[in-house]
């Protein structure tokens, strides 16, 4: 991890404060910015998301689908955590926190809106910066690579159906043709472009690839500083009268990341798997797809909405508390390899 990296969520909390202050000094120029969409897809932030997202899915190797059968049970055990768990634990702990526990303390009008956020952060496995986790507790980077890539595919099929049942069910009306857009503008494009891309570069001889990945890299840090930049100032007023609603929200992610990774750690040991698949796995089955969350709540939602602020705690939570569940998996790993009982 850079050091650009490991501070990201020094460099989220200095891009809260800019945009707050920008949004507070400049409120006619970010009302043209929100102005700026084509069927409820604001135009600015569409390229910024854009940028975030395919440089990172272009680390993304389809072909590693054939090591699948290499670590079949904890391939098993990480869609069973990212699929079938964590969305539905986070749309009860929406519910719980959200809309029962902390409601007298938040905006009875935006209720709805950060339960939606929460549930959208929680509906995409995290495709990009597991890779730096996975290499930071050794993991099997051939499981890590192919984990990645089976959620991908999976993700263009179950995004939507996956975000309009929660939402459904949590009694949010669900604006079908925007979410299908979503999915679309930000799952399938960028899967499609990303790869040819990667063809190419590949076509053109070794090395190529890596050049590229190296120089983009920095891109998608700075195109999601500069989103957050944007949020904020249109959330500013809201959270200089309300600065308890960051730390709100951060409660539910917190608690869905540690059960959740905490339960893929446990099923890998209990089905037999190796530490270097286990530790991938509970990363895997613990992070956020946050910039994925992050365009579709601005495309549901609008850009000063609840579940626009509620997908941006996440990623100000994203780094550190990762970074938690990395320690944990390493200083544990002596107790993972005896064996159970």
């Amino acid at each position: 991890m850079s050091t650009f990296e490991r501070w990201l969520s020094v460099w989220v909390a200095a891009c809260i404060v800019v945009g707050i202050l920008l949004g507070q000094a400049f409120p006619s120029v970010f009302a043209a910015i929100a102005a700026a969409e084509i069927a409820q897809v604001n135009l600015p932030v569409a390229v910024l998301v854009w940028a975030m997202i395919v440089p990172m899915l272009l680390r993304v190797d389809f072909g590693a689908l054939g090591e699948v059968r290499r670590h079949w049970r904890g391939i098993g055990v990480t869609l069973f955590v990212n699929w079938a768990v964590k969305p539905f634990s986070m749309a009860l702990l929406g519910a719980f926190f959200i809309g029962h526990l902390f409601r007298p303390w938040l905006p009875a009008d935006q209720i709805d809106s950060y339960i939606a956020g929460l549930i959208l952060l929680a509906a995409a496995p995290c495709t990009a910066m597991v890779f730096v986790w996975s290499g930071l507790c050794r993991g099997d980077p051939l499981f890590t690579l192919s984990q990645v890539a089976i959620n991908d595919l999976i993700m263009v099929f179950a995004f939507a159906p996956l975000v309009a049942l929660l939402l459904g069910l949590a009694s949010i009306a669900v604006p079908w043709p925007t979410l299908l857009l979503s999915a679309l503008l930000y799952i399938v494009v960028p899967v499609v472009v990303a790869q040819l891309w990667r063809r190419r570069l590949l076509a053109a001889g070794p090395g190529r690839l890596e050049a590229a990945l190296r120089a983009l890299g920095p891109v998608g840090l700075v195109a999601l500083l500069a989103t957050l930049v944007l949020l904020f100032a249109f959330q500013g007023g809201r959270i200089v009268a309300q600065p308890v609603v960051i730390a709100l929200l951060a409660v539910p992610i917190l608690l869905q990341v540690y059960f959740n990774s905490g339960l893929a750690y446990l099923l890998n040991r209990a089905v037999g798997e190796t530490h270097a698949v286990a530790g991938p796995s509970a990363l895997i089955g613990a992070s956020n797809f946050f910039e994925l969350a992050v365009a579709a709540a601005i495309s549901l939602f609008g850009l000063g909405s609840g579940a626009a602020l509620a997908t941006v705690v996440g990623v100000l939570v994203e780094v550190p508390v990762m970074l938690s569940v990395v320690a944990i998996v390493e200083r544990t790993r002596g107790w993972y390899g005896r064996a159970p009982g």
